[in-house]
């Protein structure tokens, strides 16, 4: 395998890893430069890249590239300023990725008015029970945005679909009604451009900017989470937007409820219209998932091998896709017909154990993390109620995940007595059975404890 067919395969991984916006952003026109001795360098286009790459996706990077070549044990990055000086350097020529292959992934072709991905549609969108209820909200909202469900509130865990669901509504809203102004952002977008109109002094002109929209879809709104002054502004925003019937679409890895540090008037207001979560792919859907995306990709799957993967891959959608483009650069690169014993081979780092594996440190660490909270405020003896409850989930997660003994959770928690923990970890069960959002955030926490 060349330098130019590891970059293509790492690319074609590192896309079901990270959001369209950011993989247009950081991964165009890069390329290896060289892989000798261990070491591979990678061009990247400016330093601002180089930094960014160092700190942010190094590990992924140098993961999948140790997936496709086992001899790799470090990576660098250089500069489209040096890339000429070492090209001339080098004794012999160096494969560089050519830029209009790397322009195959669709994810580039972002429209730079609307910053939807065209690839993103309801025509590959693959309905199951899972997902039937944002779907069919959903296909309300583009016959008549602004009218039905507004706001839609999407939520689900990593890779189900949301962005996919969210820019399809985009795209079927500019196809049979050209004349709405859509824009699609990532709460990061939205973020920094609220940050930067502060900054110029320009914020009004922005507020006015984003009240000529129709149609305004953010992703990942979580986000905003501790960003005060851009909450207040974004609260600003969805009034203005809402009181003129304008469509509001937003999507989020947990409910609006289960947001810390989110405005409990930005709460109220997303919970005002449709909440609808996406769960996880049932077998025959994930099948459905494989076969159309194989198709899609002209790739040629035996049904063994569609079922090898479905009964592998169960909780993620995005990996699904992953484990057909490792699948198809293989096909590509060799020529060779794809059998069982060659996608084991290949899916090895993909497919993991099913053994469920976790420490007391990494539930108390998650759960600090998802409610926004430090981990000694969790251990602490607070009674405020915005650390009470993830105590309580945190006791109850090492009672079920653990089998921790009552009596050995309270004294984790400082010397509690082990009533306290039977007290915590009984209103935690009581409540999930009773209160469906309250179970998925349970279930979202349980995903990030075991990297689901």
């Amino acid at each position: 395998m060349n330098e130019e067919e590891i970059w293509q395969s790492v690319l074609a991984q590192i896309q079901f890893h990270i959001s369209p916006a950011n993989f247009a952003t950081w991964f165009k026109n890069t390329s290896v430069l060289s892989r000798k001795d261990g070491l591979v360098l990678i061009s990247v286009p400016n330093n601002f890249s180089k930094e960014w790459m160092e700190n942010k996706y190094n590990k992924l990077i140098l993961e999948i590239i140790k997936s496709l070549d086992q001899g790799v044990r470090e990576i660098k990055y250089i500069t489209g300023s040096h890339n000429q000086k070492t090209k001339e350097m080098a004794p012999s020529p160096i494969a560089v990725l050519v830029e209009p292959e790397q322009l195959e992934f669709q994810e580039l072709q972002v429209d730079k008015d609307t910053n939807l991905n065209p690839r993103y549609g309801f025509d590959n969108f693959i309905v199951g029970p899972f997902n039937e209820l944002p779907f069919a909200a959903a296909m309300a909202i583009t016959k008549s945005p602004g009218s039905v469900y507004n706001p839609l509130f999407v939520y689900g865990g990593v890779g189900l679909g949301k962005t996919h669901l969210l820019q399809a509504i985009g795209n079927q809203i500019i196809k049979d009604l050209p004349d709405k102004r859509i824009k699609y952002l990532s709460s990061e977008k939205l973020t920094s451009s609220i940050v930067n109109a502060i900054k110029n002094r320009a914020i009004d002109s922005l507020k006015n900017l984003y009240k000529t929209i129709d149609v305004l879809i953010v992703d990942d709104i979580q986000f905003l989470a501790g960003k005060e002054k851009t909450q207040e502004e974004f609260f600003h925003i969805f009034n203005a937007l809402y009181e003129k019937n304008k469509q509001i679409i937003l999507s989020s890895d947990r409910p609006p409820k289960a947001i810390p540090a989110l405005e409990e008037r930005l709460k109220s207001r997303f919970e005002g219209g449709m909440i609808a979560d996406i769960s996880f792919p049932d077998y025959e859907t994930r099948l459905a998932i494989l076969k159309t995306k194989a198709q899609e990709k002209g790739i040629s799957v035996s049904d063994e091998i569609i079922e090898y993967i479905a009964v592998n891959i169960q909780r993620n959608v995005r990996e699904l896709e992953g484990a057909l483009n490792r699948l198809s650069a293989h096909q590509k690169m060799t020529g060779k017909t794809i059998n069982l014993a060659i996608t084991q081979a290949l899916l090895k780092n993909i497919i993991k154990n099913p053994t469920k594996i976790t420490s007391f440190k990494k539930i108390i660490k998650t759960v600090a993390e998802f409610y926004d909270l430090k981990e000694e405020e969790i251990l602490c003896d607070s009674r405020k109620k915005e650390i009470v409850k993830p105590r309580q989930i945190a006791m109850f997660l090492l009672r079920t995940e653990l089998k921790n003994s009552f009596p050995f959770i309270g004294r984790k928690f400082r010397g509690k007595d082990h009533t306290t923990a039977i007290y915590s970890c009984n209103k935690v069960s009581i409540e999930v059975e009773k209160n469906e959002n309250f179970a998925g955030e349970i279930e979202l926490i349980k995903q990030r404890i075991y990297n689901i």
